[in-house]
């Protein structure tokens, strides 16, 4: 079966460069707009289930696409956001000022490391790989799984060899990611990071929180 992993399109946070972790967050009318290029993008492909993080940002990028794939919105909680607890809401500045020594051990990428307030990249990991699994096992072909950057490449990285960790770089906003899981459970990426449906409308340039 084939997963579809799509970035959400640009939020109001996203277009300010705010960390937004779990805050609830809308698109921006930029945002919707690459939101209509994802659907479609995913309306060239035979998807038969749509799941979505619960946050404002992805559910609302998936009820774009709903309409035009006529599929229903399954919500999974656990592809929500990292939660970046006293980071959330502030520019990358403001916290680097605020709280320089949290703020480097975040950026140092150690993946047990807890933002006061948050959670650890490895519980991040934790929940992402249950969710994809329990997707991959519904017993669908090509699903749609609309979410959030961190959480995406977290979430990929453990599950297949691709350029996906704290370090590489940002999937972009409004982006779709393509896996594969074999009937013997092996993940294989076939498309990574892929923008080519936002031509004429463009990139956000925004982080990936």
């Amino acid at each position: 079966m084939w997963l579809h992993c799509v970035r959400h399109g640009e939020s109001i946070h996203n277009a300010e460069g705010r960390i937004q972790g779990q805050l609830d967050v809308p698109l921006s009318e930029f945002g919707r707009r690459q939101g209509e290029a994802i659907a479609a993008a995913l309306a060239e492909l035979p998807i038969d289930a749509i799941y979505a993080s619960p946050l404002q940002r992805a559910l609302e990028t998936a009820q774009i696409v709903a309409r035009r794939l006529n599929l229903p919105i399954r919500i999974d909680p656990r592809l929500q956001e990292i939660n970046v607890g006293i980071f959330q809401g502030r520019l990358r500045s403001e916290v680097a000022e605020l709280y320089p020594e949290a703020f480097a051990r975040w950026t140092a990428a150690d993946p047990d490391f807890v933002v006061p307030g948050g959670e650890s990249r490895r519980a991040l990991e934790e929940r992402g790989c249950a969710a994809f699994r329990d997707i991959a096992s519904a017993g669908h072909e090509h699903v749609a799984i609309i979410a959030h950057g961190r959480l995406l490449a977290i979430t990929l990285g453990a599950l297949v060899p691709i350029p996906a960790s704290p370090a590489a770089p940002s999937l972009e906003n409004a982006s779709i990611t393509t896996v594969r899981r074999a009937a013997d459970g092996r993940w294989t990426l076939t498309d990574y990071n892929r923008v080519d449906h936002l031509r004429g409308i463009g990139l956000s340039g925004a982080g990936d929180l």
